[in-house]
């Protein structure tokens, strides 16, 4: 089984990719939903974080996903010390889904900070999913509803879009002037050649 990576800024288009993916049958581990469950049911995680911020993170036993962005995407530290204690929970959470899912020829972990945690070295394959800024902010406005400046602070938190696409193997552009679906297409056909 291959283990294969894809990762983008906010607003890339990952999670469509992903979509068309599971689409064609293959498994996809979304590392972000993964993360907010665990942030709510691991025991050890939810400690670590209420020891360093306190029983109002937690709301009716519920992690406060709004409270937690306000400090960790004003406090750089902050933010060091959420991705130090997720991301190695997040990492074995995966490894178990992979037991799982040992009989697939390739899976899939969706990630926006694969590079940045160094998440990346445990996979086979990196994909990154390429949009320009400009576009990506448009889709993140219209989907979440949140300000430009709020965007701009996660975009500044993420590795820049051309150090991932230098990274990866293989990149889908999301642009709006080539066929995404062509592109996944051709990318499910390379990874299943390559874990035969």
């Amino acid at each position: 089984m291959i283990k294969v990576g894809i990762t983008g800024g906010i607003g890339s288009g990952k999670s469509i990719v992903c979509e068309m993916l599971t689409h064609l049958g293959i498994s996809v581990y979304n590392a972000d939903i993964r993360a907010k469950w665990l942030m709510n049911n691991n025991l050890t995680l939810k400690q670590a974080l209420s020891n360093r911020w306190g029983e109002k993170l937690y709301i009716n036993n519920q992690l406060d996903k709004q409270y937690l962005a306000e400090i960790i995407f004003n406090d750089k530290k902050a933010l060091e010390y959420v991705n130090s204690v997720v991301h190695p929970a997040v990492n074995t959470d995966f490894d178990d889904w992979c037991k799982l899912h040992y009989t697939n020829l390739y899976v899939i972990k969706e990630a926006a900070l694969l590079f940045e945690s160094n998440a990346y070295k445990l996979m086979d394959v990196m994909v990154t999913v390429f949009a320009p800024e400009n576009l990506r902010i448009e889709r993140v406005v219209n989907r979440d509803n949140i300000s430009i400046d709020q965007i701009m602070n996660r975009i500044n938190n993420q590795l820049p879009e051309s150090d991932k696409v230098k990274r990866s193997d293989y990149v889908i552009y999301n642009n709006e002037q080539q066929s995404v679906i062509e592109q996944v297409n051709k990318l499910h056909s390379i990874l299943i050649t390559r874990s035969i």
